[in-house]
C-alpha cells in the first residue's frame, strides 16, 4: 500500500442519456506501490474531452467500455513521484493515460506514456490540449485525411475547441479559405478575430443553412466533422465534387439513449451522389509521428502563431460538472481540470 491519498470519479452507473447525480462518484482510491519498472505519477493536469461520454456506455465501439467501479477513462499531464525505472526518474513530467484520479501508478515503458519536453512559452496544460491529443487529432485529420491544397475552402465544426483550433490556423497556414462553425457570437467572433478564420457562422442564430452557404460561394472542399447533426445536414449540399471529410466525432449524438437510431455523418454522406470521400480516423493511426507532430504544434505555440482558449475547472471534485457542460458547450476552447502545482 503506497503512502499516498488519492481520489478517483469512478464510474457506478451507465448513464441513461444525460450524466446523472450517482453516475459518476468521487472515492477515495489507494495506490498501488510500484513494482520493479513501475513509477507513481502524481496528475497535475487533467483533459476533458467529448471521446469519453460514448466510453460510458455498455456498447462495444473503437474502443472499450469503461468498467463499472473503474475511474473514467482520461490522459493527464503527471509528475513522477516514485520511480522503480531506469526510464522515468523523480521529477519528471509526462502524458499518460491516468483517468480521473490525483495519483496512478504505470510501467514507465507502457503505451501512450511520453515523457514531456517543455519548451519556454508553451504551457504545461497545453500538451493536453492545443500541443496533445487533440491537438495531433486536427492536425493529422486535416493534414493526413483532408489533405489541404492552397485555395481550397475548409469547413470546420466545434471551431473554437482544441481540434477545430488547430484544423483551422493549420488551413490558414496551407493557403485555404477556412470557415468556422461554432456556438454564440462570443466564439465566432474569436474564431475570426483571435484565431484568423475568413468566416464563422453562429449555428446557434437559426439561420444554419443560408449562413453556411453565404460564407462559402465556392462550395466546401473540406469539412472536418466533430459534431454531426444539423452542422453535418448543412454542409452536405455545399460539397464540392472531390470533397474530402474527415470524421473526428460527432458530439451531437454522444448522450443518445439509443445510439442505434441516430442519424450519423455517415447517414448523410453516404445518401449523397456523388459521395464524398470520408472517413473515421483516429489519431493512433500516426503513433509513430506523436512526437514530431507535438514538437511542430509546442513551436507554433511559442512563437505565438498558433492561439487557443482553455476553460478551467479547480478541483477533481468538479470534473463531472465541468464535463457535463462541455458535452454541452458550455466550455470556452479547452476543457481541463487543474488538480495540483
Amino acid at each position: 500500500m503506497s503512502e499516498y491519498k488519492n481520489r478517483a470519479v469512478v464510474l457506478k452507473k451507465r448513464p441513461q442519456g444525460e450524466i446523472q447525480d450517482g453516475d459518476l462518484v468521487l472515492e477515495e482510491r489507494p495506490v498501488r506501490a510500484p513494482n520493479e519498472g513501475e513509477v507513481v505519477a502524481q496528475v497535475l493536469w487533467l483533459s476533458l474531452d467529448p471521446y469519453m461520454r460514448p466510453r460510458l456506455n455498455d456498447a462495444k465501439g473503437y474502443m472499450d467500455p469503461v468498467a463499472i467501479d473503474d475511474p473514467i477513462v482520461g490522459e493527464s499531464v503527471a509528475r513522477v513521484v516514485e520511480s522503480r525505472s531506469e526510464k522515468l526518474k523523480v521529477g519528471d513530467l509526462v502524458t499518460c493515460y491516468s483517468g480521473w484520479q490525483e495519483y496512478v501508478t504505470f510501467p514507465a515503458d507502457a503505451p501512450m506514456v511520453y515523457k514531456i519536453h517543455q519548451k519556454d512559452n508553451v504551457p504545461l496544460q497545453t500538451y493536453l490540449g492545443v500541443a496533445g491529443m487533440p491537438g495531433r487529432t486536427g492536425y493529422c485529420g486535416l493534414m493526413y485525411v483532408g489533405k489541404p491544397k492552397a485555395g481550397e475552402t475548409v469547413v470546420v465544426s466545434a471551431a473554437s475547441g482544441p481540434v477545430g483550433t488547430v484544423v483551422g490556423q493549420t488551413a490558414k497556414s496551407e493557403g485555404c479559405r477556412v470557415v468556422g462553425v461554432a456556438g454564440g457570437p462570443e466564439k465566432c467572433s474569436y474564431v475570426v478575430n483571435e484565431l484568423g478564420f475568413d468566416a464563422c457562422v453562429d449555428y446557434k442564430a437559426g439561420n444554419l443553412e443560408a449562413d453556411l452557404k453565404a460564407a462559402c460561394p465556392d462550395g466546401i472542399d473540406i469539412y472536418f466533422e466533430n459534431v454531426g447533426g444539423a452542422v453535418t445536414r448543412a454542409v452536405a449540399p455545399l460539397l464540392n465534387n472531390g470533397a474530402r471529410v474527415p470524421i473526428c466525432g460527432y458530439v451531437s449524438a454522444y448522450n443518445a439513449t439509443d445510439m442505434a437510431s441516430v442519424e450519423t455523418p455517415f447517414h448523410v454522406l453516404k445518401a449523397l451522389d456523388p459521395v464524398p470521400e470520408h472517413r473515421f480516423f483516429l489519431v493512433t493511426e500516426w503513433q509513430d509521428k506523436h512526437q514530431e507532430i507535438t514538437e511542430t504544434l509546442a513551436t507554433r505555440i511559442a512563437s505565438g502563431e498558433l492561439k487557443y482558449r482553455e476553460t478551467v475547472a479547480e478541483g477533481l471534485e468538479n470534473a463531472v460538472e465541468a464535463f457535463k457542460g462541455m458535452l454541452k458547450g458550455k466550455n470556452f476552447g479547452k476543457q481541463l481540470v487543474h488538480i495540483a502545482d
